[in-house]
C-alpha cells in the first residue's frame, strides 16, 4: 500500500465486517463451552437442529443446509449415530439416499441444547433494542442473498 490508501481497517464496512466476523467467533466459543455438559459441539447442535426441524431430510440435502461437504458429514454422522442421537435410515424409493432421524434421545438432547443456545443468545442480546436486532438480520440477511448470487455466478462460469 502507497500513503495515499487508506488501511481496511479505516473503512467502516470493513469494521464492521470484521465486528460480525469476531462476534461469530465469539459466540461459536461460548456455545461450545455452553454445551460441553451435553458433550456437545456447535457442528453437532446444527445437525441435530436440522433434523428437529427437517425430519427424514437426506444427508445431501442436510449437507446443502449447513454449507458443508459431504465429507463433513460422513465424520460426523457415524460418531452421532454411534452416541444413540440420530439413525439413518434407507429412502423407500431410492436406495442410494440415506435418510436421516432422530433417535428419542437425540430429540432430548436436540431440545436441551435449543434451551442452552436460546438462553446465550438472549443474555447476549438482552440489552439490543428489538428494531437493532432486526436491522442486523435484514442486513446480514441481504449479504446472505449477494454471496449466493455471486457462488451462482461462480458455478455458472467455471
Amino acid at each position: 500500500m502507497n500513503k495515499n490508501q487508506a488501511f481496511p481497517w479505516d473503512h467502516p464496512r470493513f469494521r464492521s465486517w470484521i465486528a460480525v466476523a469476531r462476534a461469530c467467533q465469539m459466540m461459536q466459543q461460548s456455545l461450545t463451552r455452553a454445551l460441553n455438559d451435553l458433550d456437545l459441539k456447535p457442528p453437532h447442535l446444527d445437525i441435530l437442529i436440522n433434523l428437529y426441524r427437517f425430519e427424514g431430510i437426506s444427508q445431501q440435502e442436510l449437507a446443502h443446509k449447513l454449507l458443508v461437504g459431504r465429507s463433513n458429514m460422513s465424520m460426523l454422522l457415524p460418531q452421532m449415530e454411534k452416541r444413540g442421537l440420530i439413525e439413518r435410515r434407507g429412502d423407500e424409493r431410492d436406495k442410494r439416499v440415506w435418510r436421516l432421524h432422530l433417535t428419542s434421545e437425540g430429540r432430548r438432547v436436540t431440545e436441551q441444547a435449543m434451551t442452552i443456545q436460546t438462553a446465550l443468545i438472549e443474555r447476549t442480546l438482552a440489552k439490543t433494542p428489538i428494531d437493532q436486532c432486526m436491522t442486523i438480520a435484514a442486513t446480514m440477511e441481504q449479504v446472505i442473498v449477494l454471496l449466493q448470487q455471486d457462488e451462482r455466478q461462480d458455478q455458472s462460469a467455471g
